[in-house]
């Protein structure tokens, strides 16, 4: 048996979305899914405990910062990353090739890998294809991502051409560098940027090679949400359908409903905690700032249709003064409360897909969340 395998349950008649199952080593999740952000072997203030209460089936772990902090030789010594973090369910790492990209600003791009600083101490570094996949290969994970070129948004098209070609050669380089595929399955990453031509090229390079899954990044990098979602339309149906199809890096909840929409199965994303962090939360009916002046004396809870610990326990008020006063208390309740509204919003969106009718959630979704006002405050 392969280590991903993808199972097609149901397609929705009113908008093509699909609802799926993947099965991994470390259990099977239901598709369409948002796969909490765990950067350093932690969702930020959340134990693997309350992420399994709050509905959370797998959790992505970032190989750029684990191999810099604690080292990926520690954690094979300790065991891999499910039993140093404790976490029996599924794990996705990234490659390292966005923070490489993102966080350093002297880097220097070969066919060889790239050579740059460590952003903590100012090191030199070099990262490569093999590199990735002997860190991801100790880090133990169930899916791993192969290394890829994140270009910047935007880009010419003559810079995008010639990034997109490496990311394939690169992608080759992985395959025959994963020491693990009987129990680790490695996805492939499309990129082109919003090019149609270079997208197609991606896709027929990466297709060919046949991996078990297949990532779309180079989105959610500044572009337009139209923008992504035109790529986003040519691109999936240039996937296998049957395999899984994760879109990098998107949070936000209209991106998780539209992404879902053009046949995307897996979603990540750091919004959730990094908002609620500073107070910000996704509620039923939109976006609130706790910290505001207005919620001072207000008792009521977060948001009246959530059924989450925090909404269940604590007010707005409560949380408000957490918030102010910088309590822990305060982020571990607005993180878990953003984190349970996407799950929430996932297994709805899945029920839909089930139902025939996730058109319809859509439309019902952004009327009451907001995303149809010209004026609204959204993410």
């Amino acid at each position: 048996m392969p280590a991903i395998k993808y199972e097609l349950i149901k397609t929705c008649k009113q908008t093509g979305a699909r609802l799926g199952r993947v099965h991994t080593p470390h259990g099977s999740f239901e598709t369409p899914v948002f796969m909490p952000v765990g950067t350093l072997a932690t969702v930020k203030t959340m134990t693997p405990e309350e992420l399994k209460e709050l509905g959370a089936q797998i959790i992505l772990s970032n190989t750029y910062h684990l191999w810099l902090r604690p080292g990926h030789e520690l954690i094979k010594e300790a065991g891999g990353l499910h039993k140093f973090m404790n976490w029996d369910r599924s794990i996705l790492t990234d490659s390292g090739g966005f923070q490489v990209f993102s966080l350093s600003e002297f880097r220097k791009i070969e066919e060889e890998g790239v050579h740059f600083r460590n952003h903590l101490n100012g090191d030199k570094l070099f990262l490569s294809p093999e590199k990735a996949m002997e860190i991801q290969n100790a880090l133990g994970p169930d899916i791993m991502m192969a290394f890829d070129e994140c270009p910047p948004y935007p880009a010419e098209h003559e810079y995008m051409k010639k990034s997109v070609e490496r990311t394939s050669r690169w992608a080759e380089r992985c395959l025959e560098a994963h020491a693990r595929p009987e129990d680790q399955g490695l996805f492939g990453i499309v990129q082109g940027g919003e090019y149609e031509d270079l997208r197609r090229q991606s896709a027929r390079d990466l297709v060919s090679l046949d991996f078990p899954g297949y990532a779309i990044g180079g989105l959610s990098v500044g572009e337009p949400k139209d923008v992504m979602n035109r790529v986003l339309d040519f691109t999936t149906p240039l996937l296998p359908a049957d395999k899984p199809r994760y879109l990098m890096g998107v949070g936000s909840p209209d991106s998780l409903i539209d992404g879902s929409i053009r046949g995307v199965d897996m979603f990540d994303c750091v919004l959730p905690t990094r908002i609620a962090r500073n107070g910000t939360l996704m509620t039923s009916e939109g976006r609130l700032v706790v910290k505001n002046a207005k919620y001072a004396r207000d008792f009521g809870p977060l948001d009246e249709n959530c059924g989450c610990y925090a909404c269940r326990n604590y007010s707005r008020a409560y949380i408000r003064h957490l918030i102010r006063t910088n309590e822990t208390l305060g982020i571990r309740l607005t993180t878990y409360h953003n984190l349970y509204f996407l799950v929430e919003l996932m297994s709805k969106v899945r029920e839909a897909i089930r139902e025939d009718r996730l058109g319809d959630f859509r439309e019902e979704f952004f009327e009451t969340y907001g995303f149809n006002r010209p004026d609204a405050k959204n993410f």
